[in-house]
């Protein structure tokens, strides 16, 4: 059976895409889960947070003498604590910026990590597409607000 990750990987952008589109429409509010913009804001926390704490596992199974081993955690830990901080403190516009470097930011490790052949080229390719996607709807739904 293949694995189901490349396909959960880019069903994870699809409420990136619908809520861009619910915001360029004025769509400000879904029934029971509130405002779009807060809804894009904290999928967006916890879905950059999930992708820091897969970096943050991919450095468990390096060797000591690995530079990844060292530069993985921090830069993980950094990345994911200064999001939540900025969800905490950003207006929702500046917030959202925030996650649009943030997945940059993630990106840029993942493509060290497949230069230094920790993560294999599928992986990399669905990350960097999903990540276009990601990036695209965010910057979208921030034109908007």
């Amino acid at each position: 059976m293949k694995k189901p990750s490349p396909y959960l990987t880019f069903a994870g952008a699809i409420p990136f895409v619908v809520c861009a589109v619910f915001i360029t429409l004025g769509i400000d509010a879904v029934i029971g889960l509130g405002k779009t913009v807060d809804i894009l804001a904290a999928y967006g926390l916890v879905i950059a947070s999930f992708m820091a704490g897969a970096h943050w596992g991919n450095h468990l199974s390096l060797t000591d003498d690995d530079a990844w081993a060292l530069k993985l955690p921090i830069f993980s830990s950094i990345i994911a604590v200064l999001l939540w901080l900025g969800f905490l403190s950003l207006p929702d516009l500046g917030f959202i910026w925030l996650l649009v470097v943030g997945f940059i930011s993630l990106l840029v490790i993942d493509v060290g990590l497949k230069q230094a052949n920790i993560i294999s080229q599928p992986y990399f390719q669905v990350r960097k597409y999903v990540t276009l996607i990601v990036v695209a709807s965010l910057i979208v739904s921030a034109v908007q607000l």
